[in-house]
């Protein structure tokens, strides 16, 4: 699908679903981003049990990275794939801190260059976050 197409489509579905949502909770950029790696092979209910003790103590890149790895990850063990989640997720703090202020990058590439994010998660943070098709 060309980007011409996407984009239609894409102003079709906010005609039908002016303000499309996720199952997950979060309140910022970063706070989706850190969710939507989190639901990789987990469900967004055991996601969010997760997100409802992780953000409330670190919910920024700053505040996160500064949990470290360990503790990271006894926060979120009982999320599937928790060791290379906790290590991703510190990885991209450290990324986000250093090269972008904090901020989630807003585009397609920048967003998969950080560490386990894929096309999906990409797209479910453009288009959730961002408003983009």
């Amino acid at each position: 699908m060309n980007a011409e197409t996407r984009s239609e489509m894409f102003g079709r579905l906010l005609k039908q679903i002016p303000n499309p949502t996720t199952e997950l909770n979060y309140s910022t950029p970063f706070e989706l981003l850190v969710a939507v790696t989190l639901s990789a092979q987990a469900t967004d209910k055991s996601v969010n049990q997760v997100s409802d003790i992780l953000f409330p103590l670190a919910n920024t890149p700053e505040t996160i990275y500064e949990l470290g790895e360990d503790k990271l990850r006894d926060t979120i063990k009982t999320i599937g794939l928790f060791n290379s989640k906790a290590k991703h997720i510190i990885q991209t703090c450290r990324i986000l801190i250093d090269k972008y202020t904090s901020q989630v990058p807003e585009t397609r590439k920048e967003l998969e260059a950080l560490p386990g994010v894929g096309r999906k998660t990409a797209n479910v943070v453009l288009n959730t976050a961002f408003g983009q098709p």
